[in-house]
Order: structure tokens, then sequence, then C-alpha cells
């Protein structure tokens, strides 16, 4: 089965280069002029979609609501808290984003976490993501579904009972194209806590669906973590993104920059290249002049007549491979020779006797 979803102007498949999601979140802190910046910083990366969060601190947490992520790098200790400093985005200013993304040439995506924000995110949006918090939330994947559109479905924190009760809720309510997410919702994630072979057991448990990977380990320069993704099989990737990773709090310190998304861009190429677009084992066509040259004949050890009976101290297996293969040594053993022939000879069918 060709697996593939559309997402925005792209058709994605698994032969495909990656779609790149730059996971901008709330790291615009608030601010429209920041969240315009981030938007071209990561159309000039290379990126496919700048995707943002849509919530109210009311609607997401409750007042009681403790901290999950390293304190020593975003010291606030609750959720209601921290939301509630970037909240401040409604209709007008998602709006503002969606046009600003289409002049830019980058798809406008923002991840909803309430029934409020699908209804406001919809005209905006050519597919939803759904964060991995949500994969237990029936009321917004089924919110989602109903609109029809692609689906990206974060995995976080998840086990194979809650995926597939998720996805029978989102196939149910009317979602036909669906990408399975990869996540650790660990931040920032350890390298030892990524994880990167669950995408295999996915591939297998769920071979229907186009996978994907969000990232949240530490940006490195060759950008391994969504490199390695991409060779286990995930052709959607989502990192956070940023215009300056030293920046404190909220999530810079484990996103990417423009520069490490352009570094990206320049090596998943080579790896895609180095890939290729087939996952079948053939011979290709570049190599059919070594099939040819560089494959073994039976070849004669010496000068043979007509008639005589053929021995195997008669032949030896030499390149080129234009004559009777080695791989019929023992056909050819004890039939005759239907001509005198010199040593050196590469054999040919012609060359022996029909039976």
């Amino acid at each position: 089965m060709t697996k593939k979803i559309k997402l925005g102007d792209r058709i994605v498949g698994e032969t495909d280069l990656p779609y790149v999601i730059a996971e901008i979140g709330v790291n615009h802190e608030g601010s429209l002029d920041n969240a315009k910046l981030l938007i071209e910083s990561a159309k000039r990366g290379g990126a496919d979609a700048a995707k943002f969060q849509t919530y109210k601190a009311g609607l997401i947490a409750s007042k009681f609501s403790p901290s999950y992520w390293d304190t020593t790098k975003e010291p606030t200790t609750s959720q209601y808290e921290l939301f509630t400093k970037y909240d401040s985005f409604g209709q007008a200013e998602y709006a503002e984003l969606a046009k600003h993304c289409a002049d830019c040439g980058i798809e406008f995506v923002s991840t909803p976490f309430d029934l409020g924000a699908v209804d406001m995110l919809d005209p905006l949006v050519r597919f939803f993501k759904i964060a991995s918090a949500d994969i237990t939330n029936p009321p917004l994947l089924k919110k989602v579904a109903k609109t029809g559109k692609p689906v990206i479905l974060s995995t976080g924190a998840s086990n194979v009972e809650e995926i597939d009760a998720a996805l029978q809720i989102l196939r149910s309510a009317g979602a036909k194209e669906i990408c399975l997410m990869h996540c650790i919702l660990n931040y920032p994630t350890r390298n030892e806590n990524a994880h990167l072979g669950m995408l295999q057991d996915l591939r297998t448990r769920y071979p229907d669906v186009l996978l994907g990977y969000s990232d949240h380990t530490l940006p490195t320069e060759s950008m391994t973590s969504l490199v390695a993704a991409n060779l286990l099989g995930a052709v959607v990737l989502e990192k956070h993104f940023t215009l300056d990773k030293t920046l404190p709090g909220n999530d810079h310190y484990h996103a990417m920059d423009e520069g490490d998304l352009a570094r990206f861009q320049t090596n998943i190429r080579i790896v895609h290249e180095l890939v290729g677009p087939t996952r079948a084992k053939a011979p290709i066509a570049s190599e059919q002049i070594s099939r040819l040259n560089a494959r073994r004949s039976i070849v004669l050890t010496r000068d043979v007549k007509a008639n005589q009976k053929i021995s195997e101290q008669d032949l030896v297996a030499k390149r080129p491979g234009t004559g009777i293969s080695p791989m019929s040594w023992d056909q050819v053993i004890g039939q005759k020779f239907s001509r005198d022939l010199p040593e050196d000879h590469i054999l040919t069918w012609d060359d022996i006797t029909k039976p």
C-alpha cells in the first residue's frame, strides 16, 4: 500500500523528501512582530510549514497544574501561570499570521488545544496537528476529524491502546488522512530517551498510516535526530523553532534556529539522494554494464576439439559475463563441444552440441 497525505500544497509519501514543520509555538512570546519574523526565518531556513499553538490558559490547565518541563531552563512551576503569559493571540492575530505565511510562501498551521480553537482555526489551516497531550481527549479528536482535513497526531507518552483508541475515534468521525508522530514528551528530551527505534514498531503496527517525528532533543550541528528519524521512516518532521536559542525559558533552549534548519535541509537532500526512490532490492540501470562486464563466464583453459567431451579441467570462470554463466557449470560438464575452440575462448551455448 502506498501511503500518502496531503499537507497544504504537498502530497507526501514514504519516499519523498520530508515535510518539515517549524514549531514556532509560542516562542513569539505574545509579539505579533516576532511571530512574523519567525515565519520569515522559517521560510528562509527551508521549512514547509510554520506552526503555532492556539490556546487559552483557563481552557488548557487548571490553576493547580504542576510543570512537566526542565525547571532549570523554564523556572515557572505552574502550567496555568506559564500558559497565561502567551495566550494573548485571538482570531485577528491568527488571521494576520496566516496571511503573512501565505505572503511568504510557507504553510500556516496551529495546534488547537480546545474546541473553540478548532472552530477559529478551521478557515485558516489546511490540516490539523493534535498535540500528544490530547491523544486521550475524544471531544477534541472528534471535532478535528469532523473538519475532514488531514490530521497529524503526536503520540508522546502514549501506549498502543491509547493510539488505537485515538485512531478509531478519528476515523469514525471522518478523518481519512492521518500521520502518526513518534514523540517523547520530555522538554528537553535527552538523546538516550529519544527512542527513535519506536518508529519501527509504529510502522509494523500501523502499516496503512504515514509516520512522522516530533523532536524535543537539543539540536546538533548535523541535526542528527531528524536525519535518523527520516531514515527510520518519519516523513513528517517537526521541531521547535526560535530566532535565538540563547533566550531564556519557554521552548527556546531545545529549539532549532534558521541555521540549524538550513543545514538539515542540505544534509537531508544528500541522505535522500543516497537512499534513493525505491525500497525494493534490484539492479539499477547504471549497474547493467557492471552485470555484463564484471560478472564471470565459463572460459576455456586450453584448446579443444569438436565432439570432445567437456571436463572440469577444460573450464575456468573469468570475466566478462557475456558468455555462459558459471551458474550453469554443472549443466555444461559432460556435454560435447560443437566445434574446435581456442584457449581463453568465452563459451556460449552455440559452442556446445545440443543433446
